[in-house]
């Protein structure tokens, strides 16, 4: 293992549900506990945590635990820690603590992404939904015309690609489709059992093309990867798995004024910090809020040409967990929950390292990426297996 470099060595998820009781704090430290157990590691010895986005009053449900929350529920002390939506996109939490430990301000970061929408929804008296009286910012182009979701503003490059380059629903299906198959072979996802395309073609529309089953559902949960540096992997007694390239970018936040998703500069950007190229790609872990977002993401990383990753999953076969690129092994956000965003880092250590189970990709896959965002912010990790 090479010094200067960062890995994750250690991952953990707590129960993943809809409407769960258990306090989301508690939920956190569930998942923490699993990952301290999988890396081999103490409280004692973590000195950094990261989070997106930080704890956000105003949207409790959506954020609920900070950075501080967690270091002062298990009695950590911290050389450097983060939490803040300002950065490129969920898994840029996880690049920053890369950077930190490479640059030697801390061994071993403490990475997490609790959401608790669901149960939040449930309980309004203890996370009352954001309200406002005046509208400001982004919003006073968008929520006067009922565009308040950002089912409205994916939907609205979908419909592009649709008109520019003949995508049709079909196409589209097959990452719904795939995502309930690789969910009902993990005993952890939300869903149980596959999806089949009669159902899918007579769920309701919520914002053309996308249906109900284009679309993550509110989930409550907390996921768990911890980032060491390559000089402490000593320490740790998991198979670590390297943190090879990272990459992100942000163009204007405003959702209604990128050309691109923000999947397209990110995914060329990748390439640009490693020795590895697209063709490399074992195995993918898509971020699917909506099912057009593995779409743009097989574009933007090269995996195929614009305007032709419909036609690259056409059928299923490729994306499939035998096929050329398997997608999404755990089900994604549309079959496993919205974890939002980490839980594809957590299913890549799980495939490069074999533990997939029901759901391992076959061979041994050695090479992943896992991406977060799909609207004009993105973030993308390369992970290796080095042994």
């Amino acid at each position: 293992m090479a010094r200067g470099e960062a890995y994750i060595t250690g991952i953990g998820m707590s129960e993943v549900g809809v409407r769960l009781e258990r306090h989301p704090l508690l939920l956190t430290l569930d998942a923490v506990r699993e990952a301290l157990a999988d890396a081999g590691l103490k409280p004692e010895q973590i000195d950094g945590v990261a989070t997106y986005p930080g704890k956000m009053p105003s949207f409790l449900g959506f954020s609920p635990v900070s950075s501080d929350d967690v270091i002062e529920a298990l009695g950590l002390t911290t050389r450097w820690h983060l939490g803040g939506a300002e950065m490129t996109a969920q898994l840029g939490a996880i690049s920053a603590a890369a950077m930190a430990v490479k640059a030697g301000r801390a061994r071993h970061v403490l990475c997490f992404r609790t959401v608790y929408e669901a149960a939040a929804m449930a309980n309004p008296a203890d996370y009352p939904p954001p309200r406002r009286t005046e509208l400001t910012g982004a919003s006073q182009w968008t929520a006067p015309f009922f565009a308040i979701s950002a089912a409205t503003w994916v939907a609205q490059y979908a419909t592009r690609h649709m008109a520019r380059y003949g995508m049709t629903r079909e196409q589209l299906s097959e990452v719904a489709l795939n995502a309930h198959r690789n969910a009902a072979r993990n005993p952890r996802a939300l869903v149980k059992e596959p999806l089949s395309a009669e159902k899918y073609f007579s769920a309701r529309m919520i914002s053309s093309p996308f249906c109900l089953y284009d679309c993550d559902r509110f989930t409550d949960a907390s996921t768990v990867v911890i980032v060491s540096a390559g000089e402490a992997l000593d320490e740790v007694t998991a198979t670590p798995i390297r943190i090879a390239a990272s990459a992100g970018s942000v163009e204007r936040y405003s959702w209604d004024q990128a050309e691109w998703p923000g999947s397209y500069p990110t995914g060329k950007a990748l390439w640009e910090h490693c020795d590895y190229g697209p063709e490399d790609i074992d195995v993918a872990q898509f971020y699917d809020g909506f099912a057009f977002h593995p779409i743009t993401w097989l574009e933007g990383l090269g995996v195929c040409g614009i305007g032709e990753g419909h036609r690259f999953i056409e059928g299923g076969t490729r994306i499939a967990l035998d096929g050329e690129l398997p997608l999404n092994t755990g089900g994604g956000q549309l079959g496993a929950g919205r974890l939002h965003g980490f839980g594809f880092a957590h299913e890549s250590v799980v495939q490069l390292r074999g533990e997939g189970g029901a759901r391992q990709v076959p061979g041994s896959p050695r090479v992943a990426v896992a991406t977060s965002g799909g609207g004009p912010m993105a973030a993308a990790l390369l992970l290796t297996r080095e042994s």
